[in-house]
């Protein structure tokens, strides 16, 4: 990632202290991590990677990128052990997804109790909570219940945007992962059946994303790519330059950002007291609409805190 010119990133889901911590010592090279641990999900919700016949939950090297809790109880313990572990935000499941075994994309996941209990204690913690969310039902009942950062929101409408408007919110597209499941899905390993729930996403996403950007919303930058499909990064930008300007697009990647991760002034500016964090890029992304970043070697220099980790001879 950081080779591609993304010097900070936000993990949600799976990520934790220990690779965030190893990247700000050296000890590996990376972006800075902004991690949220495991993602909270209910019994059976997208953070639930049981199939229907499983029912322990793994306790040693669990695949999935989140912990199960239910109950207002549980729900308060799960957030204050990952914001007792680091966690720079908190993530939260609040409907159906694609990868998930038992659910469908229509769910709404978490009861109203326990996903205010949730923001109640990232806030005590003076944290914000995001939450992956597809459908206008699930990201309108998040938006009221104060998460601040809606996750994917494909199938937003004109009601949820008004909401997150006023109340100054984020949407956070991520086109290029449906995309990529639709393109090379099957021969990266995904079952069909998750492949098949992505159908109509990126039409669906599309469409919000302009909408989004019509009416003024936050928009940030995302991508939710899975494995091997990381490469494919910073095709988002030209997939979002179909519906919305490359100014658009490239803030949404840097000050924006900055404005969600409550670090304007640090990332996402060339001004005197930043982090010193630069891209130099072959070509004028806004004049080809990103296209040239089909192609990584187009980022020809990466500077991080002043440090240069990335050049390119030409």
């Amino acid at each position: 990632m950081l080779m591609r010119g993304f010097t900070t990133v936000r993990d949600a889901g799976g990520c934790d202290w220990g690779l965030a911590k190893a990247v700000e010592e050296g000890t590996i090279p990376g972006p800075r991590i902004l991690f949220c641990g495991g993602a909270l999900s209910q019994t059976g919700g997208h953070g639930d990677m049981r199939l229907r016949g499983e029912d322990r939950v793994p306790s040693c090297c669990p695949i999935s990128l989140g912990r199960v809790c239910d109950g207002v109880d549980q729900v308060r313990l799960a957030a204050r052990e990952e914001l007792r572990r680091g966690a720079h935000h908190i993530k939260i499941m609040a409907s159906g997804g694609v990868s998930s075994p038992t659910d469908f994309l229509t769910n709404l996941q978490f009861s109203a109790d326990e996903i205010s209990a949730i923001v109640e204690e990232a806030r005590h913690a003076g944290k914000y909570v995001c939450a992956h969310a597809y459908t206008a039902p699930a990201i309108k009942r998040c938006l009221e219940l104060g998460v601040r950062s809606i996750e994917h929101g494909n199938h937003i409408d004109l009601e949820c945007i008004d909401l997150m408007k006023r109340r100054n919110f984020f949407l956070v597209p991520t086109l290029v992962t449906y995309d990529c499941i639709k393109r090379i899905g099957e021969e990266s390993g995904m079952p069909q059946d998750q492949v098949e729930k992505v159908s109509d996403l990126l039409a669906k996403g599309l469409e919000a994303l302009a909408l989004a950007d019509k009416e003024g919303v936050n928009i940030c930058f995302g991508s939710d790519l899975l494995g091997s499909m990381h490469k494919y990064q910073l095709q988002e930008f030209s997939l979002r330059c179909g519906v919305q300007s490359p100014a658009n697009a490239l803030r949404s990647a840097t000050t924006t950002c900055a404005k969600l991760f409550n670090m304007e002034g640090d990332i996402g500016i060339v001004a005197q007291g930043a982090y010193a964090d630069l891209v130099a890029l072959k070509t004028n992304p806004l004049l080809d609409n990103f296209s040239s970043l089909l192609d990584p070697s187009h980022v020809l220099m990466v500077m991080k805190e002043g440090n240069i980790v990335k050049r390119t001879n030409l």
